[in-house]
């Protein structure tokens, strides 16, 4: 399995617009963060977690010619309102729990219906807690607290990737049981009351204890990413646009 990281920044992106500060300004292309996402490559399918609005240009840098499935998180723009740019890949089954399929049919309602030529063509299907197959391989739905509100990240074989969490229980950690790869969201290290902080983030590491993880979904306030990676953990690393693991 491949693994590229389209992009590792929160709703905001990196730069913040009209902000001045060092990260903001950084000439480091690692500090440019495009809203987060991942694409997962498994036996010649593409299977893309999450379609924020930055996936015209994601798809782009990266030379993405096909998607035969998507995984959404959550309905919140960041994570959803890309949709309409996959028209370009055709029908396109796309899986997601209730709360962001209802968002779908609300948001993108005109896809839904046939008054408007050259519309994407979605098919949706609801998760709900329990695994589930996408074209062979098994994905388990992974339920954390963004906030109050319910969302579900996924695990993948060795690999799972979480984004938007501030609390998750006991029993949906133990989904985590034997992960080697994790990668998790760490905002900044000043607290928040949706999104994990960096230390939140690295005890929910050190609990897992995978071979390696990887921070995403971080702000500007998070500050440099050299200097970051330097404070981390051996394991632990922030990571990049661009950035690309086989596992």
């Amino acid at each position: 399995m491949k693994i590229t990281f389209l992009g590792t920044g929160t709703s905001s992106g990196v730069p913040y617009i009209g902000c001045g500060c060092e990260v903001c300004q950084s000439t480091d292309l690692k500090d440019k963060r495009f809203r987060s996402s991942v694409l997962l490559e498994i036996d010649g399918n593409n299977i893309l977690i999450d379609c924020g609005p930055d996936f015209r240009q994601q798809a782009l840098r990266a030379g993405i010619k096909k998607i035969d499935a998507v995984l959404l998180t959550h309905e919140h723009v960041d994570h959803m309102m890309g949709l309409d740019d996959l028209r370009v890949f055709g029908e396109v089954n796309i899986y997601a729990d209730k709360n962001t399929c209802d968002a779908i049919y609300r948001v993108f309602s005109y896809c839904f219906n046939n008054n408007y030529h050259g519309i994407p063509q979605f098919v949706l299907h609801e998760l709900t807690n329990e695994p589930f197959t996408i074209l062979g391989t098994e994905f388990i739905p992974i339920e954390v607290l963004h906030y109050k509100l319910p969302i579900h990240c996924y695990r993948v074989g060795d690999f799972a990737y979480i984004t938007d969490f501030k609390t998750i229980t006991d029993e949906e950690k133990v989904k985590l049981n034997g992960v080697k790869t994790l990668v998790v969201n760490a905002l900044r290290f000043k607290d928040h009351f949706s999104h994990a902080t960096v230390d939140e983030a690295l005890e929910l590491v050190n609990e897992i204890n995978p071979q390696q993880a990887f921070l995403t979904h971080v702000s500007h306030e998070i500050g440099l990413h050299q200097r970051v990676n330097e404070q981390l953990p051996s394991n632990v690393q922030l990571a990049f646009d661009g950035l690309e693991l086989f596992i």
